[in-house]
């Protein structure tokens, strides 16, 4: 028959045109079921004929390992080349046979015209399709099915266990199994009998793997299997699996190697995010970040983002650890400040102190650096990471309570002209750096009153390096926070140039100035300045400073009239010549150093109680004043006390001028004048002041919104107000409706009729 010859490749001797007749004519006849059942019932055979002498010897001898990647190397090749040569029968017969329905579509294309249409059967080809996979794939008289799911599931295993496989037979067999579909079925036969298993396999298998790599405790040994897992597998899909398969098998691997394992694998000892960090390790934790994303409803993200919060907070608590607390630095500043000379001084607690204040911002701030490095090189600048970063600093820098101070040190540190190592844009970055920490204070009125301080310091005793760095600074300040905030600050700046003018204009007055030395007076503006530091002091000028008082108090009342200068003697330094041993010496001294000083004019002894009666001191400023000036580096006076407690000044001790006095330099400062961080009665006496001032400001904004709202109920009121103030500090609640209820009893408000809301009074 010519259907015979056509399958065993005797096309040659066949003619086209009297076969295709014979066919035509059998379907004008009304014989075309008769011969689509004879067709039908000849392929049926053919294909039986084919397993059974083509594809039946070819099946694998060998079963697959018990155990994934168990077995002998020559048992894994063995498999591999049963199992390629099994797959090639499958592919030989698939070829033979599409071949030959290919040539008879050519013989019966008129019956597929008219008798497929009109019976509702298949045409040729789809016939030759359905039959193979009855009587090859599905056969129901040969184990075929059984052992093409077992072969392309070893073959993948044994390339998986790193053995050598042949790609190209098995995308040929996956083809065949993805253009075969049985009548009724969803989908191809690759979707409905291969993948299921394929994918049930694959979980079986990485469990199985995870389990074994993670007892090995290396976390980025692991992360690194699980990305190449995940590249082997997309591989494997463009190469001779169904790209369909990708997602569901990527999405397997995630849930059997990752999604289970995620708490172990950031807390592995010596190898998780603890020690990634450590050792920056930016590639380990780039594919940490990238593999966590890949794990659905952001789980992953999440569990890492709390896990890098807890090592950030445990790094800062560590560091706050190390901070001075309330009674560190409550001695006095006994020593002046370094001059430049090589002499060492022994640090006392206030210097003490005060390097671990700036050490603390330093690594709070190298901390930052590190984790910002860590964002950008290993988080892609991700957002959410780097709100967990934040708010993890924003949690430890607010735990320490001094944190508004020190910063506010270290900005004062980097500003002064004592900042010598520091290079203009060095200066620059650190003050960029430090606004950033600013950022996570919740009590920023804290820094401000402390920045206030520092800076009425730097510009009093002119220690600033540079104006222009002092006035980015505020204008930093200024544009994070507003005007409002600077506005003090601002003043401040104000009030030194026109001081400087108004000094200028002095000294060229000859009417009113005929002073024989130069004097520069700072004119504040009260309002603008600390209150500590425009509060008078008590101090008794000597003649020849009294003289520059009065001779600038007359200038100033003859430009501006009703205006009143109160004189503070506390804050101001000079410089005056001591001639010791037939030497000059220039001496930098506080005003009330210089106050102390013209008492010994000769070499008379004076005691305590009459110096404080002559100077006017408090007893406070006095005992500061002369533990300068007896200090063993410039110890220009010497102290007569008494044996029995040699350390503390008493109110019997006596001074005189050291005669003896001896320096190599000639220029000498003992003035001591740098900021230190706060004892507990300072700081106390500060936090005092701020909760005072929040008072004002509560009670300012409520008003304001009431003002605005005119009636607002209870929660809705302290809710306005805490967030309205929340940019300077944390205002509490009980707080809020103390001030609420002192507001009504000054009648600025009025409860409602029912007792819920509140009213504001014109």
């Amino acid at each position: 028959m010519a259907i015979t010859e056509i399958q065993n490749h005797n096309v040659s001797k066949l003619s086209f045109e009297e076969h295709y007749r014979y066919a035509y004519n059998m379907v004008l006849f009304k014989q075309g079921d008769q011969l689509y059942s004879g067709v039908r019932q000849l392929i049926a055979q053919h294909l039986d004929h084919l397993a059974e002498t083509l594809i039946v010897p070819t099946f694998p001898r060998l079963a697959a390992a018990a155990v994934p990647g168990s077995g002998s190397n020559a048992d894994a090749m063995e498999r591999s080349m049963e199992g390629d040569r099994f797959l090639k029968s499958i592919k030989n017969v698939w070829d033979d046979h599409t071949g030959s329905i290919r040539k008879l579509r050519d013989v019966l294309k008129y019956m597929d015209k008219v008798y497929t249409t009109a019976a509702g059967v298949p045409q040729v080809y789809e016939l030759g399709l359905t039959l193979f996979l009855v009587h090859i794939i599905r056969s129901a008289v040969y184990p075929i099915h059984a052992h093409l799911i077992s072969t392309l599931l070893s073959q993948i295993q044994l390339e998986r266990d790193g053995e050598t496989i042949t790609r190209s037979t098995l995308r040929e067999c996956v083809d065949v199994l993805l253009r075969l579909k049985a009548h009724g079925e969803r989908g191809n036969v690759y979707a409905v009998d291969f993948e299921p298993v394929f994918l049930q396999r694959s979980a079986d298998f990485y469990e199985y793997e995870a389990s074994n790599l993670l007892t090995q405790g290396n976390a980025p040994a692991y992360l690194s299997n699980i990305h190449k897992r995940l590249k082997e597998e997309a591989d494997r899909t463009i190469h001779y699996l169904s790209l369909s398969t990708s997602p569901a098998l990527q999405s397997l691997l995630i849930q059997s190697l990752l999604t289970p394992h995620l708490d172990t694998i950031l807390h592995m000892p010596n190898t998780g995010l603890v020690k990634m960090v450590d050792r920056d390790g930016y590639a380990d934790l780039k594919r940490l970040y990238e593999l966590f994303l890949k794990v659905p409803e952001e789980q992953g993200k999440k569990a890492l983002r709390q896990a890098l919060r807890r090592v950030i907070e445990e790094r800062g608590n560590n560091i706050n650890a190390g901070a001075p607390n309330d009674d560190t630095g409550s001695g006095e500043g006994k020593g002046e400040e370094n001059d430049g000379s090589k002499q060492s001084i022994k640090q006392t607690p206030a210097s003490i102190a005060l390097s671990a204040a700036l050490r603390w911002v330093q690594d709070t701030l190298d901390l930052k650096d590190k984790f910002d490095r860590i964002l950008d090189g290993a988080f892609s600048g991700d957002k959410q990471m780097q709100g967990s970063i934040n708010e993890a600093f924003q949690s430890f820098i607010n735990a320490n309570p001094r944190a508004a101070e020190f910063l506010s040190l270290f900005i004062d540190d980097n500003l002064k002209k004592g900042s010598k190592t520091k290079t203009d844009a060095e200066s620059d970055t650190a003050r960029t750096k430090t606004l950033t920490l600013f950022r996570f204070l919740t009590d920023k009125d804290k820094f401000e009153r402390y920045y206030k301080t520092h800076l009425a310091r730097r510009l009093l005793y002119q220690r600033s390096s540079s104006e222009d760095g002092e006035r980015e600074m505020v204008g930093m300040l200024k544009r994070e926070m507003g005007f409002q905030f600077t506005h003090n600050l601002e003043g401040m700046f104000t009030d030194m140039k026109v001081s400087e003018e108004s000094t200028n204009v002095f000294r060229n007055d000859p009417k009113f100035n005929t002073l024989s030395f130069d004097m520069t007076v700072s004119i504040l503006t009260a309002s603008s300045w600390p209150s500590a530091i425009v509060q008078p002091s008590p101090i008794n000028f000597p003649s020849q400073l009294s003289s520059g008082i009065n001779q600038f108090q007359q200038f100033y009342d003859s430009r501006h009239s009703g205006r009143r200068l109160t004189w503070q003697g506390a804050l101001g330094t000079g410089d005056i010549r001591i001639r010791v041993g037939g030497r000059i010496y220039e001496v930098n001294v506080s005003t009330q150093g210089i106050v102390v000083l013209s008492q010994f004019e000769g070499d008379e002894k004076h005691a305590f109680k009459q110096l404080r009666g002559v100077t006017g001191l408090k007893e406070g400023d006095l005992t500061r004043t002369l533990m300068a000036l007896c200090h063993p580096k410039h110890r220009l006076l010497i102290r007569h006390a008494d044996s029995s407690n040699s350390k503390q000044i008493t109110p019997d001790d006596k001074f005189s001028f050291n005669e003896n006095f001896k320096s190599n330099l000639v220029k000498i400062k003992v003035v001591q004048i740098g900021n230190k961080v706060e004892n507990k009665k300072e700081r106390e006496e500060t936090m005092g002041e701020v909760e005072e001032e929040r008072k004002h400001q509560i009670e300012a904004c409520i008003v304001r919104t009431m003002k605005d709202r005119k009636i607002l109920g209870h929660n809705a009121l302290i809710s306005e107000v805490a967030h309205q103030l929340s940019k300077r500090f944390v205002a509490e609640v009980g707080s809020i409706k103390k001030r609420v209820e002192g507001l009504i009893d000054r009648e600025y408000i009025e409860r409602t009729e029912d007792r819920t809301s509140y009213r504001y009074l014109a």
